[in-house]
């Protein structure tokens, strides 16, 4: 049984995949159920449509069920228990009305992606033996010319899969390869500069400098008044944490690793030698306060008596309509953030840094998320060149964050520095 991947999904798969989804909803177990076919027809055109990119449950609670903009999914089971009921049908389904169905469909536990299963055809022995047989070699009698012959198709594909693997890896004109997926193409020119390299880029993330002790209370490092013999620099943000997931099922997709390193730990040499992804912002990831970054669109510490202090992003030459300052949401919980996605010159001429940060943690999640999201990345590449396939440009942009029950939920460009 074969699963129908990202980089193979052709056109007719497809159409047989949502032929699936149709005679599974028309179904005796979900005929009745409005709600599951509703569900079933939505994960399987995300799962189509997004291949690689998972659905958010906040996404499925407003789209499907329709919640409001304020669901809260720690509060509203009704995507989860759904889910599970149509992750019971389908297993039901299967051992029931199914057995024979060429597509089998899956609801994984703990994901909102649909998995879909080619069974082989059934073929006769006797069909696929050769009619002669060389002099003096022995007819191989069933199974085993069968066997055989099942072996050597295994084989090719998997020779023919490597080969295709190499030459996506080694290509970076993602347009020019037939099969491939226009949100894998969108991925590719997106992150060009980090998997053209055989390097692997260092992805660099917040460990801000803390005192004290998380059972006593913690601050911020003060360097007038402590000793930095007392620093606990191994803290970081959720947002980082769950932005290096992000990143590294991207990069997985693409056929390229990444380094994870600590913002604490890297050093000039290490920022002269390799490409760079800076996941928060330089309040936290202390090296973007020593190597050159961003030059539009900066962030600071504020100065008006009602945010003093509170960390900003400043719009260095803003243009009609601009503020010169981006606020985050004052009042808590947390409704809307800023954030920064800039791809700048590394400190070396052929490398590269890319900028990943938020004026809260919730914000570098966002800001993440939204490179690694191909829809997002296809309307933002013909922002930045014109075409939704590349190539990419050295570019700085603040983004938009709406939040919602400590989750970013949507995420638009508000300003955009091209640089030629």
């Amino acid at each position: 049984m074969s699963v129908t991947g990202v980089s193979t999904l052709t056109a007719p798969k497809r159409a047989e995949s949502l032929q699936q989804i149709e005679r599974l909803a028309s179904s005796n177990l979900l005929h009745g159920s409005d709600s599951l076919c509703r569900l079933l027809r939505y994960l399987a055109l995300q799962t189509l449509n997004h291949p690689g990119i998972s659905v958010k449950e906040y996404q499925i609670a407003v789209d499907v069920f329709g919640r409001s903009d304020s669901f809260d999914p720690r509060q509203d089971s009704t995507v989860r228990v759904q889910a599970g009921r149509l992750r019971a049908k389908l297993g039901e389904y299967y051992a029931g009305a199914g057995p024979e169905d060429i597509v089998v469909v899956e609801l994984p536990r703990g994901s909102y992606t649909l998995l879909f299963h080619t069974r082989p055809p059934s073929v006769p022995p006797q069909e696929i033996e050769p009619e002669h047989t060389a002099p003096g070699k022995p007819k191989l009698a069933p199974p085993y010319g069968w066997i055989t012959a099942v072996a050597l198709s295994v084989v090719l594909l998997a020779a023919t899969l490597v080969t295709l693997g190499i030459v996506l890896m080694r290509s970076g004109q993602p347009s020019g390869l037939t099969g491939v997926p226009p949100q894998v193409a969108a991925l590719r020119s997106f992150w060009k500069f980090f998997i053209d390299s055989p390097a692997e880029p260092w992805v660099v993330f917040s460990n801000a400098e803390f005192v004290g002790r998380p059972e006593t209370g913690m601050r911020y490092f003060d360097g007038a008044q402590d000793a930095r013999s007392e620093i606990l620099d191994h803290y970081t943000g959720v947002g980082e944490v769950l932005g290096i997931h992000e990143l590294d099922h991207v990069f997985t997709l693409l056929n390229h690793g990444l380094r994870v390193k600590r913002g604490h730990l890297l050093s000039l040499d290490d920022a002269k030698q390799n490409d760079l992804i800076f996941v928060g912002s330089p309040s936290e990831n202390l090296p973007l306060r020593e190597i050159p970054s961003t030059q539009e669109f900066v962030f600071k510490r504020s100065d008006t008596p009602v945010r003093k202090s509170d960390l900003v992003i400043a719009n260095v030459h803003p243009k009609g309509g601009e503020p010169d300052i981006y606020y985050s949401a004052q009042r808590l919980p947390l409704v809307e953030d800023y954030s920064i996605v800039a791809l700048v010159p590394g400190l070396s001429p052929s490398r590269w840094a890319m900028i990943l940060a938020g004026t809260t943690t919730i914000g570098t999640q966002a800001a993440v998320e939204f490179v690694c999201r191909a829809r997002n990345l296809e309307d933002f590449l013909v922002q930045l060149t014109g075409n939704k396939n590349g190539p990419i440009v050295p570019f700085e942009a603040v983004l938009r964050v709406k939040v919602t029950g400590g989750v970013p939920v949507h995420t638009e460009v508000a300003a955009l520095r091209i640089k030629r």
